[in-house]
């Protein structure tokens, strides 16, 4: 009975969710074809981020390639770079490779904090600054919680699209999941997704004991999407054994010791661990967080995707290459630039998932996947590769 009710909601979630959804905005029937600024120019684009991050990479790659779709640029191919989470290369490649009538990535218009508190105050007062007195950049790319934070205010109105939020609306950067609150800003969410990936990682394992790291800030909560597991947890009557320790540090050495802390601190007083994103999750470093993990045989899920899953993490829902996003955020881009207003524009979208599974991960930890779940997988990893 427990495996036909298993199978049962794991069809729901997959078929309700092929297809992606979006609420409806005022501006949705907006065109996102490729247009010229009315003076004839290239619009152009700047971007803004927390610090290095695998997903801000990813997202940026996925975005453009979508663009290229869209006609606003030219084809391209683009690169894989040494460092998976540095954007600063990409920027360059993108400012110095593209073709486009249309679109102009400028080169000095790319700002990372480097996860450092004191930078961040640095770069959010040059680019509101420079919004709000230069005027010289026609769109902001505001990658991740941080700069979501720092751009959605009435400092300035240059039309921002805030991407790679794990919860905007939790981070307070919209007012709600109708209305960003600034005419200017934009922001993608799926208020349901990490519900329901704890959701579908209790029916699998049915743990009683969930352990969960993150870093007690509002915006370590919104990474880790800490009230959503709570609620989940309150609805499923598991308890949460939770290890809070700085990891949004410009040092991803510390951040990743702090995380490898928690991991052993954890390991003998959960059955399960719900791997969360934050700045300790390195690939590189995956065997060693993994280590206790492995030995005291807890089920893993990874709330950032399968690239963790090729890595060694049992479980995840995640994007097709982030495919989904990457085309989301093209249109709304393109919208925007075809004149609708960014608030106007509707924010959620759930984009369709892709259950992956590592079967090696799940023989060391003794784990026996259900039939249904196999069938149902995605991407299915027979070893745990090694990140370069």
């Amino acid at each position: 009975m427990k495996r036909v009710l298993r199978a049962a909601l794991l069809c729901a979630l997959t078929l309700c969710l092929l297809a992606g959804t979006a609420l409806a905005g005022a501006h949705d029937s907006m065109p996102f074809t490729p247009k010229k600024k009315p003076d004839g120019g290239k619009w152009r684009i700047g971007y803004l981020e927390g610090g290095p991050y695998i997903q801000y990479q990813l997202t940026l790659r996925a975005t453009a390639l979508s663009l290229a779709k869209l006609g606003w640029i030219a084809p391209l191919e683009i690169p894989n770079f040494a460092d998976p989470e540095d954007t600063i290369e990409m920027w360059k490649f993108l400012v110095g490779k593209v073709k486009s009538d249309y679109l102009e990535f400028v080169e000095d218009a790319h700002y990372s904090s480097n996860w450092d508190d004191k930078l961040r105050l640095e770069n959010a007062g040059k680019v509101v600054e420079r919004l709000a007195a230069k005027k010289d950049l026609d769109l902001m790319l505001a990658m991740g919680t941080w700069a979501g934070q720092d751009l959605a205010n009435n400092k300035h109105h240059i039309p921002t699209e805030v991407l790679s939020t794990s919860n905007p609306l939790d981070a307070k950067i919209i007012s709600s999941l109708d209305d960003s609150g600034l005419d200017h800003l934009h922001a993608r969410i799926d208020p349901d997704r990490y519900k329901r990936q704890v959701r579908l990682f209790h029916d699998i394992v049915g743990f009683t004991r969930l352990g969960i790291v993150y870093e007690n800030t509002v915006a370590g909560r919104s990474y880790a999407a800490v009230d959503d597991v709570e609620l989940v947890a309150k609805e499923r009557g598991f308890t949460i054994v939770p290890c809070t320790t700085p990891l949004d540090v410009p040092d991803s050495n510390l951040a990743y010791k702090n995380l490898q802390a928690c991991h052993d601190k954890l390991a003998g007083k959960v059955d399960a661990l719900y791997m969360t994103e934050n700045g300790g999750m390195r690939a590189d470093r995956m065997p060693q967080l993994l280590d206790p993990i492995y030995k005291n045989k807890i089920p893993t899920f990874s709330q950032a995707g399968s690239d963790d899953v090729r890595y060694g993490v049992l479980l995840s829902i995640a994007q097709a290459g982030f495919k989904y996003v990457g085309e989301y955020h093209a249109k709304i881009i393109g919208q925007i630039l075809n004149g609708a207003s960014p608030r106007k524009l509707s924010m959620i979208f759930e984009d369709p998932p892709k259950i992956a599974i590592n079967l090696k991960t799940a023989e060391l930890i003794g784990f026996d996947p259900p039939v249904d779940i196999l069938m149902a997988a995605d991407e299915i990893y027979e070893n745990i590769e090694k990140a370069q």
